[in-house]
C-alpha cells in the first residue's frame, strides 16, 4: 500500500511538471512558422528551493560562467513586502518567513546553490541597488551600481515605499561605479565613486557591463551619461566612450515617440554583451532598439525590437521602479555563429528571439503571467553552453527561471 502511494505521488508529480513545461512557453510551430527559431520548454523545478527561509529580491542581473554555473545578483531586502521578510523586522513579525538572500548566489546546473556574497564591505562601496552582473574568463564577477528611480512627487513622503528601499535620497551620492570580485567574493576593483557621475571617468547609474578578455577591457552600459564607456579591466583607467550611432554623447532627447525618427542620441542603455565575431551590441531600452558597434565605437547597425512599446513608473513597497521599453537585456544563442539573439522585454513581458545577422524578430519565449514559463518584468537573460536560456524578473516578479531546448 505505501508502495502504491509513493508511485501515484511520483506520477502526479511528474504530471504537474509536464503541465508546467507546458505553460506560456512558445510553441515549436509557431517559432518554426517565423524563421526556424528554436523552441524551448520550461524546467519549472530549477532552480531548487533556496535554503534559510531565504527569497528572492528584485532580480537585477543574471550570467553564466565558463563552468556553466548560474550567477544571479539582486536588491535583497529593499525589495521585499513587508510580508516577505517578517524574519528580518525588528522585532520579527514572523518565525518562519522569511528573509532575503545574500546579493550574491551562484548555481550550478542543477539549480544547487554553490556560494553567495554580496553587502558592504571594506575598500568598495556597495550599491544602493546592484545592477547587472557579468562573469569574465578570469571567473571574476563584475556587478554595476545602478542606483534607485527617484520617487514621483505624488508619492513622495508617503512612506509606502518599504523599510530601506529610500535609501539613495537626495542626501545619498547617486550610484555612479561598478565592482570586480573574485568567485569566492574577494572585492578586486572598483571603477568610479558614487556622486562622481561627470567627465570621462565619471559614470552614472551604470546598468551593465561587459568584459572583453583579450585586450583587457570592460565596457560599462552608462545610463545616466547616455554612452558605453570602456576602461581598463585591471587598472580601471578610461580608455574610450561613445553615444548612439557611435557619436559624441550628448543631451537627453526627451520622451520616446514612436512615430518620430529614432533619436540620435540614447535615452537609457541598459545593456552591453560582446558577439564572438567582436560586435558590441548595445540596448538602449526606453528607445525600443538594439545598436551594434565595432569594439572601437564605430557603428555597424541597429533594430527596433518593438517599436509601439511604452510603459510606466511602478510604485509599491517594493521601491520605485521604471517599466519602460522593450530592449532591457541581452544574450546570444551557443551555436558556433551565435545566429540569434535573445532580448529580454520587459514591459511585454516576454522574451524575444531575433536573428543576429538582419536583427528581425523570429520568435518568441513566453507571456504575461505568474506560472513557470511566463513573465511579469523579465529584465535579464543569459545562455549557457548547453543551450539553455536562463531568465531574471524585476519588481515584484522575484524570480530565476530555466528553459530548455524543446527536443
Amino acid at each position: 500500500m505505501k508502495r502504491m502511494s509513493t508511485l501515484s505521488v511520483l506520477i502526479g508529480t511528474a504530471a504537474v511538471a509536464g503541465a508546467f513545461a507546458l505553460a506560456g512557453v512558445q510553441s515549436p510551430a509557431l517559432a518554426q512558422g517565423r524563421g526556424a527559431a528554436p523552441s524551448y520548454r520550461v524546467d519549472p523545478l530549477w532552480p531548487q528551493p533556496l535554503p534559510n527561509h531565504w527569497v528572492w529580491g528584485s532580480i537585477t542581473g543574471v550570467a553564466v560562467d565558463g563552468q556553466d554555473h548560474v550567477w544571479v545578483v539582486h536588491r535583497g531586502a529593499d525589495s521585499l513586502e513587508a510580508n516577505e521578510k517578517g524574519m528580518m523586522l525588528s522585532p520579527p513579525t514572523s518565525s518562519v518567513c522569511c528573509q532575503a538572500a545574500p546579493f550574491v548566489v551562484q548555481l550550478d546546473q542543477n539549480g544547487k546553490i554553490v556560494s553567495t556574497f554580496g553587502g558592504p564591505g571594506q575598500g568598495y562601496n556597495w550599491p544602493q541597488s546592484p545592477g547587472g552582473l557579468a562573469v569574465d574568463a578570469k571567473g571574476n564577477v563584475w556587478i554595476t551600481a545602478a542606483g534607485l528611480v527617484p520617487a514621483p512627487p505624488a508619492e513622495a513622503g508617503r512612506g509606502g515605499r518599504g523599510a530601506g528601499a529610500g535609501r539613495g535620497a537626495a542626501d545619498t551620492p547617486a550610484d555612479a561605479h561598478v565592482l570586480k570580485f573574485s568567485k569566492d567574493g574577494t572585492f578586486v576593483l572598483q571603477i568610479g565613486k558614487p556622486g562622481q557621475t561627470t567627465g570621462d571617468e565619471g559614470l552614472n547609474k551604470p546598468a551593465a557591463a561587459a568584459v572583453d578578455n583579450s585586450a583587457n577591457e570592460v565596457f560599462i552600459a552608462d545610463t545616466g551619461n547616455r554612452r558605453i564607456a570602456v576602461f581598463d579591466s585591471e587598472t580601471g583607467k578610461f580608455k574610450r566612450a561613445w553615444g548612439a550611432y557611435g557619436d559624441k554623447p550628448g543631451a537627453d532627447p526627451g520622451p520616446y515617440d514612436p512615430n518620430a525618427p529614432p533619436s540620435r542620441q540614447f535615452r537609457d542603455v541598459t545593456c552591453v554583451d560582446i558577439s564572438k565575431d567582436n560586435m558590441v551590441y548595445v540596448c538602449d531600452r526606453t528607445s525600443n532598439r538594439i545598436q551594434v558597434f565595432q569594439k572601437d565605437g564605430k557603428f555597424v547597425k541597429e533594430g527596433i525590437v518593438s517599436k509601439n512599446t511604452m510603459g510606466s513608473v511602478v510604485t509599491g513597497q517594493f521601491g520605485v521602479v521604471s517599466s519602460f521599453g522593450s530592449a532591457w537585456d541581452v544574450a546570444f544563442s551557443n551555436d558556433p555563429q551565435q545566429r540569434y539573439v535573445f532580448v529580454a522585454n520587459g514591459q511585454d513581458k516576454r522574451i524575444e528571439i531575433l536573428q543576429r545577422d538582419t536583427l528581425a524578430k523570429v520568435g518568441t519565449i513566453g507571456e504575461g503571467g505568474r506560472q513557470p514559463g511566463r513573465f511579469l518584468a523579465v529584465s535579464s537573460v543569459a545562455v549557457d553552453s548547453r543551450g539553455n536560456v536562463y531568465t531574471g524578473e524585476q519588481h515584484h516578479g522575484k524570480r530565476v527561471q530555466k528553459f530548455v531546448p524543446a527536443r
